[in-house]
């Protein structure tokens, strides 16, 4: 076997698509005595490190007022499942910058349009097509008719000029200290 194979067979199959940004729930198993359980990890991601098999996170919580940064690998049996449970809107790649900040200036932005991530999970538009062409047609006895479009009225605005002048600001600053300058001689 050459390396490259060695790589593909230690990947994690099923982990989901995340970046810097998103909040996410790490599933760790946890050892202690004899007894394994798991443990959930709740925080955002800062950083997301290398590929392949030694594929790293960071993820950041503030618990207890104390920040707590963990590092986990991606492709570890320790670490059961990986939850996105909000996808942070973050213009790098590293969000080290969270760790000076608290409370609500801590918080990023939610995610709304589609990204990157998400257009990869979508089928490419070759297989989009097939699968319309597959699709039967529905045809209809009934012919359409069309509609006339109806335009709403216009309204016509007249526009009226304003009688007063407006002053320029050189004159309205000299009549102000001139003011201020009577009020203080009384």
């Amino acid at each position: 076997m050459n390396i490259e194979a060695l790589h593909k067979q230690g990947l994690k199959k099923g982990v989901p698509n995340f970046g810097p940004g998103d909040s996410v729930k790490v599933h760790v198993k946890i050892v202690e005595g004899n007894n394994e359980r798991t443990q959930v990890f709740d925080g955002v991601v800062i950083a997301r490190k290398k590929g392949g098999i030694g594929e790293t996170f960071t993820v950041r919580k503030v618990s207890f007022g104390v920040g707590v940064e963990r590092i986990f690998p991606v492709n570890s049996p320790r670490v059961e499942k990986i939850e996105v449970t909000k996808r942070g809107k973050a213009r790098r790649a590293k969000l080290y910058y969270l760790r000076d900040l608290q409370g609500k200036a801590a918080r990023l932005e939610e995610r709304t349009s589609p990204d990157k991530a998400a257009a990869k999970s979508v089928k490419p538009k070759a297989e989009e097509k097939k699968v319309e062409e597959k699709a039967p047609a529905v045809e209809s006895s009934a012919p359409i008719e069309a509609k006339p479009e109806v335009k709403p009225a216009e309204k016509k605005v007249e526009v009226k000029p304003t009688e007063k002048k407006a002053e320029p600001k050189a004159e309205v600053k000299a009549e102000v200290k001139q003011e201020a300058k009577k009020e203080e001689a009384k």
